[in-house]
Order: structure tokens, then C-alpha cells, then sequence
């Protein structure tokens, strides 16, 4: 996502004039300034990370790149190898971790001629975790770009490598991701260890704003790993000045996630611990591959704050992702159903997902083949078939368990109607403020059924076309649609009492049921009917452009939303790619935003073994190509879709502002001129 001179908005096909926007500098205009075929810098190695780490991994502190070692170590024992992990904090600064796994393989590379273990701690994109498929060194890991150790290495002053693997000892040593001692092996004698690897690792402070590393969020990421991985040791040791003895702490669970959840409760939980566990069999008919599958442990609670956890293959998603998602789908659904079945619902009451999840605590553990995450940090999981998988083993688990337990399935059903009670009374309370006094909202507004306004979003969506499609895939009981004819005016410089001579922006004023105010004012945002205002457009030029328009119209006469966090930017995908059936995978059909998530997306098709040109790809000309339940799927489900918050960025208000009138200004045409000329060949066009 690039930011709009603080307005953070999606790149896809913006025109030269608003990609090429400089963010902190005014335009050069000196004469002797080339851009030639020389200007152009290839970065090879591990270059790009040391040039933007943050890109990478996080640089509050290094506990990231320490947590990649960590997570090399964990792939070993979730594969089957491997019960001890230790991770020791040494005086000097530098933190090494242990495993007794198989050993990373330091022989030579059948391709590139150099030892194996060098080209994992040296490379990009290189490791053993893209073959998940039969015979694959990891069938589940976290891993999957074989980005991380490398991005460790770059990042540190050094890094030194000891591996024991078939009779014989390996160790080298790293600076800045660099060789600086070669590969050494020697014959293992009688006191070394039979297998495993050892990696010890001096994070370098000047990529990172503190060269301290968080004790207690390490101890979390150690104490987590021993949860999710019962009858695994893992030890942290610190080591401290002018003491012989260091601090060793151990975690070992042998009750897995119930002892943890257990432990970290703020209250008692109305009814028993719901738990469960269940992965994919090849008799299976639901088209999850061997092995996928999760384990939960849920409990319900009437107050305090929910303590929530989730990891995919053994790494922490801080963020949450598709598989709490599936959590919450299949926990909504066994409880909605269960109420339904035993006619517990009082009149006039219906029950929304969020009434089930809000009183829920849970640690959840999903087993996802080839998981996609949302960034290299991996802190929100982005595949979409894990929220099904998560829900179909969940909802019939909870439903057994309810029905088995119908005396605690009653008191669930009360709290959660309670929940639904509240939140329809706070939803009431909303509409009895908007009173007497409203316009007559506009003929071409499909509304939505709910009046709760943490729940309700309107789309401006692009065309009566798109309109009838988001029409029929939306959600009735939340989501509202607003079709656009045309382009929106450009409102910049429209005076305020003149706005209203533009049947668009009145139908759109009258639809959220905001007046246009100015940045000093202090409107009165009592009679807003919906929490999220959501610009949904083509994923083309045209579309990014009426992007734009709304936005100079919500930043000029409506900059209150913006600042209470009201509006959205909905990213619908630009490609459609049909994948043939693959391995254990059936056919499906993939999703991608934009030219290089397409790119991504067929990369991956081949290595998960597709033959070139077997698959078929569309490319949709508008939302309105989309059916219904493409549009739900990709777009409209807050499950699955992407939506982009809008504010502004640093400095704030002033600059957004200045340039706003630079792109927007009638007046400002050689301004936007000198922008094209001065950074013009640095924009793909999208044509």
C-alpha cells in the first residue's frame, strides 16, 4: 500500500501524476540531473535487506531474526525430528539456538555447486520448505519464501554456523551475510552430539531501533512453541556478568493448549473448556490435503478482556488471519444452530457472528500445507481455504459436544443472546438520536437491515452494473450498496453551498447522513448510519481515478470521517486464474490483485507442480464481469476481503492538503506537468 501525501491508498493502475507524488521533497530542477541507462542499480545478494530491512522483518528490535532461527528449529521437531530446542542469551550481546534435528545438509548443491548450508544462510529464496508435497523435507512449516535465516544473516555483525549430521561436524561463519570462514568438516568424535545444528547469531544495532532484545516477548514466543508442540524441551539460558550460574528457565507442557489457556484465564469460564483436534485423512472427501487441520481450545467468559492466541504451523499470528476466521465461522454456526434446534431465541432477537466470538477465548493451532501469509513477518495468515478447513472440523465438534452437554449448551445460548440484546439496544439507542429532521434517503440506496453502526457499511461502488452484482452478494443484514453514475465531480474547489448541485455528492451526503463541514468544524456525526464508508471501484486506472475524486471530496467537505476513521478503500482483484487440479489440491480458482500477486500466484502454481500454461487466467475488465458470489468472496466477505483504512499520514493534515491542491487544483496544471517530467519513467502504467 503507498501513501496519498498521507492518505494511505492502494497502488494498483494510479496514473503517473499521483504514483510519482514526492513524499518529503520538492521536485529538483537542476539542469544537471541525468537518468540514463546507468542510473539504474541491480542489488544482488542479500543487498536488498541490508538497504530496506524493514521490508523484511521488523526493526524495533532483533528478536524477529532471532525468531527465524527459532522457527528453523521448530520445523524440525513439528516434522518428527527432534524433542529440545535451547536458546541461550550470552553476555557479549549474541543469542545462539540449539536443536537435535536432522542437521542442515552441508554437502554440495546438486545445481549450484556450493554447500548447501551456505546457500540457506546466503540466498533469497532458497530453502527446504517449497516442496510440500510427497517426500518434501517439511510437509508443515512456517517457512515457505526461504527468506528468513538469510534476512538473519544479513542483519548481523555475525553469524556462525555448527551443524552434526551423518558422522561428521560442519561449521562456518558469516559477517553482514557474507562468507568470512569457510566451510570446515571434520569427522565427529566421541563427544559430540549425533545430529542437529547450532546457530549463533550477533544482531547488528544499527539496523534497529533497540539493539535490546524484549526478554518477556521472547519467553512468550519459547513458552508458545512449547504448547503447540507437546513433549518438546525447550529451555532459554541467560547468561549474566560476573555470575558463574546463569538463568536457565524450562517449558515443557504435557497438557498442551487446555493447561495453557488454563493459566493465562482473567476469569472462570461459564461452561467447561470446549477442545478438540482434528486433521485431514487421505479417505477424506473435503479436499484438504493429508495432514491439514487444526487444534483448539476454546473458552467462554462473561467479562474481562478475551486472552486470544493463534499460530499456523507453530508461528505466532499476531494479526489473526483466515484461520480464526474458520474459528469463529464454525463456532457461530454449531451455537446458532444448536439455539435454532432447542428454540431458545426470544422474538425479535438475531444473532450476529461477533455476539458468539466477542465472549470467546481460545488458542488455536492450524496445520496449513502451504500457508500464505501477509508479509514476511507472517503476523496474519492470507489463505483463504484455511478458513474453511478450520470451520469444518470446528462447527460439527461444537455441535456433538453441545448436544452431548445440553445443560451447559443452554448456557452458552444466554450469553450469547445477551450479547445480541446489548448490541440491538446500543443500535437503538443510535436511532432514536437520528429522530425527526432526516432527508429522504436516496431512491438508488439499497439499505441495509441492521441499525448497529459498529456493524453497518455502505459501498460506493462504480456503475449500476457492479451495483446489481454487489447488490445480490452482499450481507442484507449489514451492508449497504450505493451505486455511482459516472465519475464523481472534481469537489476541490466547488464551494460548499454549491456542493449540493451535484446529485451524486447530495445522494452520497444524504446516504451516510453527514453534512459537508470543514476541517475546523465540529460536525454532528450523531446521525452517521454507517461505521465504514467503503469506495469500492474497478481495479484499473479508471477505478483508481474515481478513487481519487471521492477521496478529495470526503478529505475537502467531509475530513471528520477521515479523522474518526470512517472511511475505506475496498480492493477488489484485477485477475482470475483457473488452476487445474495439483497434487492433493483440487482445482481451484485463485484471486490476485494485481500484476505482481499474479506473478506470485503462478510461481507458486508451478512449484506446487503444474504444467506450464495449464492453467487459464481472466482479467476482469470491471466489477461488473463479477457475479455475485464472486464479488462476496473476493470483496464484499469481511472474512476474506482486503479493505484499506484510510488517515493520514506524517506530518498530518497540512501536507495532505497541499498536495491535494497540487493534483486536484485547476489552477496547478504546470505543477502537475513539472511532476510527470521530473519522475515520470519511474511509473508502470497500466494501459
Amino acid at each position: 500500500m503507498e501513501s496519498f501525501s498521507g492518505v494511505d491508498i492502494p497502488r494498483v493502475g494510479f496514473s503517473p501524476a499521483l504514483e510519482s507524488l514526492p513524499m518529503a521533497t520538492k521536485p529538483s530542477t537542476q539542469p544537471n540531473a541525468t537518468y540514463g541507462e546507468a542510473s539504474i542499480r541491480v542489488l544482488k545478494g542479500l543487498e536488498p535487506v541490508k538497504q530496506r530491512p524493514g521490508m523484511y522483518t521488523r526493526t524495533d528490535n532483533p528478536l524477529h531474526i532471532v525468531q527465524e532461527v527459532i522457527d528453523n528449529a521448530a520445523d524440525e521437531a513439528l516434522a518428527g525430528f527432534g524433542k529440545r530446542i535451547a536458546v541461550t542469551l550470552h553476555t557479549d550481546g549474541s543469542i545462539s539456538v540449539e536443536d537435535d534435528g536432522r542437521g542442515i545438509p552441508f554437502g554440495l548443491h546438486p545445481e549450484e555447486q556450493v554447500p548447501v548450508v551456505e546457500i540457506v544462510f546466503t540466498r533469497l529464496h532458497a530453502g527446504g520448505k517449497f516442496d510440500k508435497g510427497s517426500g518434501g523435507a517439511y510437509s508443515f512449516s512456517g517457512g515457505l519464501h526461504g527468506v528468513g535465516v538469510s534476512v538473519t544473516n544479513a542483519l548481523s555483525t555475525r553469524l556462525q554456523v555448527s551443524v552434526w549430521r551423518d558422522k561428521q561436524v560442519a561449521q562456518l561463519a558469516f559477517s553482514g551475510g557474507d562468507v568470512i570462514e569457510p566451510l570446515t568438516v571434520r569427522p565427529a568424535g566421541s563427544g559430540d552430539r549425533k545430529n542437529g545444528t547450532t546457530a549463533r547469531v550477533w544482531p547488528d544495532a544499527k539496523y534497529f531501533e533497540s539493539a535490546d532484545l524484549p526478554r518477556s516477548e521472547l519467553m512468550h514466543v519459547l513458552r508458545s512453541k512449547a504448547v503447540l508442540m507437546p513433549g518438546v524441551t525447550i529451555t532459554l539460558t541467560i547468561e549474566k556478568t560476573g555470575q558463574k550460574e546463569p538463568e536457565v528457565l524450562t517449558w515443557l507442557y504435557k497438557g498442551g493448549l487446555r493447561d495453557y489457556l488454563t493459566q493465562n484465564l482473567n476469569t472462570e469460564p461459564v461452561i467447561p473448556l470446549f477442545e478438540g483436534e482434528q486433521y485431514a485423512s487421505n479417505s477424506e472427501t473435503e479436499n484438504f490435503a493429508e495432514g491439514e487441520g487444526a487444534a483448539w481450545c476454546v473458552a467462554f467468559t462473561e467479562e474481562g478482556a478475551p486472552m486470544r492466541e493463534s499460530y499456523v504451523n507453530l508461528i505466532p499470528t499476531v494479526a489473526g488471519g483466515m484461520h480464526e476466521s474458520g474459528l469463529k465461522d464454525g463456532l457461530f454456526n454449531a451455537v446458532k444452530g444448536f439455539i435454532e434446534m432447542h428454540a431458545l431465541m426470544p422474538k425479535g432477537v438475531k444473532l450476529m457472528p461477533d455476539d458468539v466470538f466477542s465472549r470467546a477465548n481460545f488458542v488455536l493451532s492450524a496445520k496449513v500445507l502451504d500457508p500464505q501469509f501477509q508479509g514476511q513477518t507472517k503476523e496474519r495468515l492470507n489463505s483463504r481455504d484455511a478458513l474453511r478447513l478450520v470451520a469444518t472440523y470446528v462447527k460439527p465438534a461444537l455441535e456433538l459436544w453441545l448436544n452431548q452437554h445440553v445443560d451447559y449448551g443452554k448456557k452458552l445460548a444466554d450469553l450469547v443472546i445477551k450479547q445480541a440484546q446489548a448490541r440491538q439496544k446500543a443500535g437503538q439507542k443510535v436511532e432514536k438520536k437520528k429522530g425527526s429532521g432526516v432527508a429522504v434517503l436516496p431512491g438508488k440506496l439499497t439499505d441495509c437491515e441492521s441499525r448497529d453502526l459498529s456493524l453497518n457499511e455502505v459501498f460506493l461502488v462504480e456503475g449500476d452494473s457492479a451495483g446489481g452484482s454487489a447488490k445480490m452478494g452482499r450481507n442484507k443484514e449489514t451492508q449497504a450498496i450505493l451505486p455511482l453514475r459516472g465519475k464523481v465531480l472534481n469537489a476541490w474547489e466547488v464551494e460548499r453551498d454549491r456542493l449540493f448541485a451535484n446529485n451524486e455528492i447530495h445522494d452520497i451526503s444524504v446516504a451516510i447522513g453527514v453534512d459537508p463541514h470543514g476541517p475546523l468544524d465540529t460536525p454532528d456525526l450523531s446521525n452517521l448510519r454507517y461505521g465504514k464508508v467503503c469506495i469500492l471501484s474497478d481495479a484499473d486506472v479508471d477505478g483508481s481515478h474515481i478513487q481519487v475524486l471521492l477521496l478529495t471530496l470526503f478529505f475537502r467537505h467531509f475530513p471528520k470521517l477521515i479523522e474518526t476513521g470512517h472511511i475505506y478503500i475496498a480492493r477488489p482483484p484485477l485477475f482470475r486464474v483457473d488452476a487445474p487440479a495439483r497434487g492433493k489440491k483440487p482445482a481451484a480458482k485463485l484471486y490476485a490483485l494485481d500484476e505482481g500477486e499474479l506473478t506470485a500466484t503462478l510461481d507458486k502454481l508451478r512449484k506446487e507442480g503444474c504444467r506450464e500454461g495449464s492453467w487459464s487466467i481472466s482479467r476482469f475488465k470491471g466489477l461488473g464481469e463479477m457475479n455475485a458470489e464472486q464479488l462476496w468472496d473476493t470483496t464484499l466477505n469481511p472474512e476474506t476481503r482486503r479493505l484499506l483504512p484510510v488517515a493520514y499520514g506524517e506530518p498530518g493534515f497540512d501536507r495532505t492538503e497541499g498536495a491535494f491542491h497540487k493534483l486536484m487544483g485547476k489552477g496547478e496544471a504546470a505543477s502537475r506537468r513539472d511532476l510527470m517530467e521530473l519522475h515520470g519513467d519511474a511509473v508502470e502504467i497500466d494501459i
